[in-house]
């Protein structure tokens, strides 16, 4: 099972064991969209919802997501997370929301999955406040965008 790091030599599954690997800054940056109706997006941008600011709990939710990731996802390491930004910018013109979750922490291992844990729950968030009035958005291309720290350096997605 090469390359597969979730699995042992008997394909049992296991938490890798990191205790070897050297503390480094690691950071993630990932993205991903809700597309939604104009007026659904109007909506939202002019603060007319009568939940609320649906940018602010969604931007909230993602935070307190990627806090419990290892909770959700089972052989995933509990890390101290050092900072966490979330950006949620309207793209009118596609009428759609793109979200851009940064994570940091300083660690073993690599903190991407938090970041689209964060990702994937924000967007979430605003299709749980908005699927009253817009039950065909659509949650899509949730991706990491860059990783940084750690033996393999820094990568970065090409997105020719």
């Amino acid at each position: 099972m090469s390359g597969l790091t979730h699995f042992n030599q008997s394909g049992e599954a296991h938490m890798v064991d990191v205790s070897e690997k050297k503390i480094t800054q690691r950071t993630a940056v990932t993205e991903g969209y809700i597309e939604m109706q104009p007026q659904t997006l109007r909506l939202i941008l002019e603060g007319g919802h009568k939940k609320g600011d649906v940018l602010a709990i969604a931007r909230i939710a993602g935070i307190m997501a990627s806090k419990k990731t290892a909770d959700l996802i089972p052989l995933c390491h509990p890390l101290p997370l050092t900072h966490l930004e979330i950006q949620l910018i309207a793209e009118i013109k596609n009428n759609r929301i793109r979200c851009q979750t940064t994570a940091k922490t300083n660690g073993q291992t690599g903190v991407e999955i938090e970041a689209l844990n964060a990702t994937q729950i924000a967007l979430l968030t605003i299709y749980d406040m908005c699927k009253a009035i817009d039950r065909g958005m659509i949650i899509q291309s949730v991706r990491v965008l860059e990783k940084q720290g750690g033996k393999s350096g820094h990568w970065q997605l090409n997105q020719n």
